[in-house]
């Protein structure tokens, strides 16, 4: 058995973590920490774990987890950059949901996140963590940094089209909504029911911290700079990214020639559904599970390409993504633990 560790486990991405762990037949939750609820049963603060989970919450401290095989931070930034070192250096591997080792270029994450970073060495040994680019990397990882769920969400929907060349890649436009519990668990004015409800709002249009997380990843896979447009919108639903992307095609090509080329990319993906044509992607096709969904269109038939993708973005955009890593750096199937199907209604 697989001993897992999560600290942070009274966040949303935690708590999607233990009730999709708590059923992975590889896995044993050994240690579940937070600071406000120490001595707590899991089970009592949260009722749905009942018959589950049957640890009590402890400190974030390194001796809790010194049992663990590997540990998952479902923390906020900051946080895991100051304990994966010791944890690395007593061969406990570490999968990180936060931004701490997202970024290549330490100035570049230091300005976006407004903190010093205090593991910089860590950084080049960090792993990607998006199965669908980076898997061989991570059979043989010690230290993961899962994608964030915007970044996940247009990543995939774009892959394809950049990886054969398809596309101008100076002008790509990503307009993406998500659900609130994006914004996390914390008591914010902005993210009251009575606030979101009934609205629908732009937000970050000047700059979000994740454009440079995904600017860099479809740079590497276009070996050159690209130029991308990326407006997040906050939307009354809980659960749920859409991304709408927009890409100017560099020859005329018919849309099942494009469509051809999707199906064959993720054909062997077990959590990418590219959709038949005519289709639309809706984040109810995908809520409770760790699938991302495409679909495609060439409107009036031009040039522009039209991609939607959809994810959770508790699910595919942090915690199962997080597991299908763990899957891979320990050799079994990237589907146990994952094969909820999406909640309907």
């Amino acid at each position: 058995m697989i001993r897992v560790g999560i600290v942070g486990g009274t966040g949303y991405t935690g708590v999607e973590l233990l009730r999709i762990l708590a059923l992975h037949d590889a896995v044993e939750i050994t240690a579940v920490t937070s600071r406000a609820d120490t001595g707590k049963r899991v089970d009592e603060v949260y009722p749905n774990l009942r018959g589950y989970v049957n640890v009590v919450f402890v400190q974030p401290e390194l001796e809790q987890l010194t049992e663990c095989d590997v540990v998952f931070f479902a923390t906020p930034n900051g946080t895991a950059m100051l304990m994966a070192e010791q944890l690395l250096a007593r061969g406990i591997k570490v999968i990180d949901l936060s931004a701490d080792f997202r970024l290549k270029n330490v100035d570049e994450w230091q300005q976006w996140y407004g903190m010093q970073h205090t593991s910089p060495d860590l950084i080049a040994q960090a792993v990607y963590g998006l199965p669908e680019v980076n898997r061989e990397a991570m059979k043989s990882a010690e230290l993961i940094a899962c994608p964030g769920c915007y970044p996940t969400a247009v990543q995939l929907g774009f892959l394809p089209l950049i990886e054969q060349g398809l596309i101008e890649i100076d002008h790509l436009i990503a307009d993406v909504k998500s659900g609130v519990s994006g914004a996390g668990r914390k008591a914010e004015l902005s993210t009251l029911m009575s606030e979101t409800g009934e609205s629908f709002k732009a937000y970050a249009v000047a700059g979000h911290r994740h454009l440079p997380e995904i600017t860099q990843g479809l740079s590497a896979i276009a070996r050159q700079s690209v130029g991308l447009t990326f407006v997040p919108h906050l939307t009354p639903m809980i659960r749920g990214i859409h991304a709408t992307l927009y890409a100017r095609l560099l020859k005329p090509s018919a849309i099942d020639e494009v469509h051809a080329f999707y199906r064959q990319r993720y054909m062997a993906e077990r959590f990418v559904d590219v959709l038949p044509l005519g289709t639309h992607a809706d984040t109810r096709n995908v809520r409770g599970s760790n699938h991302c969904q495409i679909a495609l269109f060439c409107p009036q038939g031009g040039s522009t390409l039209v991609i939607l993708s959809v994810i959770d973005n508790l699910v595919k955009g942090a915690a199962g993504q997080a597991v299908q890593a763990m899957n891979i750096m320990y050799g079994l199937d990237e589907a146990q633990g994952l094969r909820a199907i999406a909640l309907y209604p």
